[in-house]
């Protein structure tokens, strides 16, 4: 799917006869005639390729709504809605209840709403063309309709392990290309302006979990129903982990033919492979398909049709590059079985798995009961006391903590014994990070935090909640543009709008429990998965894959260190990464900085375009009802 946004406007009108080449896979798109929607003008609003299942369309009058995606409305809802909304506003009420993961624009009266998901799985982005802010749901359509070129100063950022930290992490490579900050809805005008609209705010950890179970089973339940349907075909990951194994369960109960995938771990201490067993053996009306780790892609390999599944990966470098080839794999595997939506996991863990600074807010918020779980924690992961007792006294501001990463981007690691309780990771620039690379990135640091920006939620642990959806959102977002040409849509139930608020307003201390894995998606999903398969405490780990990667592709990688890319723009010394590539790496997190590093190095080396593509004619299919 990809498209155009325009205001209601002769000027936006005139730009869908000169619209940007279809994003995604080119391939693809180029083959279908691009579909329009229009205002109640008549003049093109929507225009773009989408399938008849991806789009509601309703209108009354000179109002009307699309939504793009996965989304299942109940019936007459929209339709009510514009007989009583008096301004876009109004809209806020669909957006706040609506189930599943979609883009939602509306037109009322020549001013357009446009806003893509809480999580940034679906997105929108704007730019400005001959006057016009046009909005759309690709960076680089936009880019290429502008005219813009790549912002070498936030490709820097994107050389960042783990990645830029927010705000900073929704700054696009593109110049002049911007994205929607989460919980805020995009107004177009007539003239061509644009501005924007809160409608979403973190909500407090308020809910007991005797009340929020029922919310997050009842959420999850929708979002997967939103997806699979009876009688339909739907793939979904089953690694043998909670995450992927309930939402299998959910796709059973709606009557979808369901075929699950499974990699076989490398490591055999890795008992992903057990639970998998268990899970597919009650699951008998499923079909199950298990690849032996010798006959799977490795991490970091190259997909063998890069440039026909991925159309250039015209985002930016992938977040998931590593795991591309495999995620391809899936995806063909996922249309050989005549499904065109692949379930997963991702969410779960960043929802339902809370990191070290839920005590930090413990601590605060309980400072008696919290003793017991600090304890306990700290004895578990062995860490230091003193370290441990400086993080949790440290209360800096968010912006402080900003200026803190800009001066620590060349520092070592902190010791795997001294525990962060921070706003959020610890950012580091990678050793092979020329000065000028990690110079820039400083400055966009120090800007940043000079701004004085709030976090998302005044608690650290709410905050890195919804942090890490925006991470993952942002990267399932990216892979699914990468493999727009195979026809699959990655989707991840887990990151949608009611799910993610649902898992947010579970209070604090009821995330955690001894003894118990993941405790508010246990209680969520009992009567929906067998409880034989709720009692996991363990989660695999795929730090083997990771180091088989390297090795089997390593002289690909080299190879590629003779004709840096990054090397070119001055971000990179070659020598520097060819000698971190051949060097020892004792610890898993020493792999962690090649990562965005060879991400960026591939974008660079497909197609990225800077040039305004060829027309994009408009012809008047997709009609509002």
């Amino acid at each position: 799917m990809d498209f155009l946004i325009l205001p209601d406007s002769e000027d936006a009108a005139a730009l869908a006869q000169v619209g940007a080449q279809p994003g995604g896979s080119r391939d693809r798109n180029e083959r279908r005639d691009p579909r329009v929607v229009r205002h109640a003008s008549g003049r093109p609003w929507v225009v773009g390729h989408w399938d008849e299942d991806e789009i509601v369309t309703v209108s009354a009058g000179d109002r009307r709504i699309v939504l793009l995606g996965r989304a299942r409305p109940a019936p007459g809802t929209l339709e009510r809605l514009l007989e009583t909304a008096r301004s876009l506003h109004d809209v806020d009420s669909l957006a706040r209840r609506l189930p599943g993961s979609c883009h939602l624009t509306a037109s009322f009266e020549g001013r357009v709403r446009a806003q893509g998901t809480l999580s940034t799985a679906r997105q929108i982005f704007h730019t400005r063309v001959s006057g016009v802010t046009v909005a759309a749901g690709d960076p680089a359509r936009l880019a290429a309709l502008a005219g813009r070129g790549v912002d070498e100063e936030s490709l820097a950022l994107r050389l960042l392990t783990p990645g830029p930290p927010w705000p900073l992490s929704l700054r696009t490579v593109w110049s002049g290309v911007a994205q929607s900050a989460p919980g805020h809805w995009l107004e177009l005008t007539p003239g061509g302006e644009c501005r924007a609209h809160r409608w979403w705010s973190v909500p407090e950890p308020v809910a007991p979990l005797s009340r929020s179970a029922g919310t997050v089973r009842s959420a999850l339940r929708d979002a997967v129903g939103a997806r699979a349907r009876a009688g339909t075909a739907v793939s979904a990951d089953l690694s043998g982990g909670m995450d992927s194994t309930s939402l299998c369960f959910l796709a059973a109960a709606t009557g979808a033919e369901l075929h699950t995938h499974h990699w076989q771990p490398l490591d055999l201490a890795n008992d992903d492979a057990l639970w998998w067993e268990r899970s597919a053996a009650a699951l008998p009306d499923a079909r199950h398909r298990s690849v032996p780790a010798d006959r799977r892609p490795t991490w970091f390999q190259t997909p063998p049709e890069h440039h026909a599944a991925g159309g250039g990966l015209l985002e930016g470098p992938l977040a998931w590059h590593r795991n591309h080839a495999q995620m391809e794999f899936v995806a063909r595997a996922a249309a050989g079985a005549g499904a065109r939506t692949h379930l997963m996991g991702v969410g779960g863990d960043e929802l339902f798995s809370p990191s070290p600074t839920y005590l930090w807010s413990m601590v605060r918020g309980h400072p008696l009961t919290s003793l017991p779980d600090l304890n306990r924690m700290r004895l578990l992961n062995r860490w230091w006391l003193g370290p441990t007792v400086r993080g949790l006294l440290d209360s800096r501001p968010f912006a402080a903590s900003l200026r803190a990463v800009a001066d620590g981007l060349t520092d070592p690691l902190p010791h795997p014994r001294e525990p962060s309780f921070g706003w959020g990771g610890v950012p580091r620039m990678p050793p092979w990070a020329t000065g000028d690379a990690v110079a820039t990135v400083r400055r966009l640091l120090g800007e940043a935090a000079d701004a004085r920006p709030g976090p998302m939620h005044r608690d650290r642990h709410q905050h890195q909640v919804i942090e890490g959806a925006l991470v993952s959102g942002s990267a399932l977002r990216q892979m699914n543009l990468a493999l727009d040409g195979t026809g699959v849509t990655l989707e991840a139930p887990f990151l949608d709008d009611r799910v993610l608020e649902a898992a947010l307003m579970v209070r604090t201390e009821d995330r955690v429990a001894r003894g118990r894995y993941k405790p508010v998606l246990t209680a969520a999903m009992r009567g929906v998965v067998p409880a034989q398969l709720l009692g996991r405490r363990s989660k695999g780990e795929f730090s083997a894959e990771a180091y088989e990667g390297l090795l089997r592709n390593r002289r690909l990688l080299l190879e590629r260190c003779d004709d840096l890319e990054l090397a070119r723009l001055g971000l990179v010394d070659a020598g520097a990464l060819r000698a971190g590539l051949l060097g020892p790496k004792p610890e898993t997190r020493d792999l962690t900085p090649f990562e965005n590093t060879l991400s960026c190095e591939a974008w660079l080396r497909g197609p990225v375009r800077t040039a305004p593509a060829a027309a994009l004619t408009a012809h008047p299919t997709g009609e509002p009802r």
